[in-house]
């Protein structure tokens, strides 16, 4: 699944008031963080992770993982925040068309 342009912004207003779920710590990507990554998805959709690292390349492999183990969507990534969205069965969030 691959959003548009106008779905993207409908998730960066709705994410702007969202605290970040997940705190990567100083072991980085474990697969207890992807576990809870997955949890906190399947549960809201739509979240926010904070990455601390002060390298961006580090920063940006960490991201590119997350993205990849979880196969969630990358709305936009604001520092060290990265939010992600992943549709659940549920489908809390209604997206527009287009």
């Amino acid at each position: 699944m691959s959003l548009t342009n106008k779905q993207k912004q409908f998730l960066k207003a709705k994410a702007h008031e969202l605290k970040p779920v997940i705190l990567l710590g100083g072991n980085g990507l474990t697969e207890g963080v992807v576990a809870e990554i997955e949890v906190a998805l399947n549960f809201h959709e739509l979240i926010k992770v904070k990455v601390p690292t002060e390298d961006r390349e580090q920063k940006v492999l960490i991201m590119d993982a997350i993205i990849r183990e979880t196969k969630a969507e990358k709305v936009q990534v604001i520092g060290k925040t990265l939010v992600l969205f992943r549709q659940s069965e549920a489908k809390k969030i209604i997206l527009p068309r287009g």
